[in-house]
């Protein structure tokens, strides 16, 4: 993604697919410089990892983990609840 110092990952929720947390959405990412309205933003390395105001219902009570799925050379998200509970959806990651 070529990100520098100052750059900034928007999280976000998309309709269709599905996460271990969600049905009929999916967790994207994108690049955007700069965070609007963030209600997270974590900086790692002089870089934004944020979620938007208008996103944190997709968020609200979760913990994300982002790595690198080598079979689809991209992004596997997976969300935890921040409070310690359980899902009762099946564990698997999105893409």
């Amino acid at each position: 993604m070529n990100l520098e110092p100052g750059n900034g990952i928007r999280f976000f929720g998309r309709v269709y697919g599905a996460t271990n947390a969600h049905t009929g959405f999916s967790a994207a990412m994108s690049r955007c410089d700069q965070p609007n309205s963030p209600v997270v933003d974590e900086v790692i390395d002089g870089i934004h990892y944020y979620i938007q105001d208008s996103d944190f219902w997709f968020f609200n009570g979760l913990d994300l983990e982002v790595s690198y799925d080598e079979a689809i050379d991209g992004p596997a998200y997976h969300f935890k609840p921040n409070d310690g509970s359980k899902l009762d959806a099946k564990a698997s990651a999105s893409h």
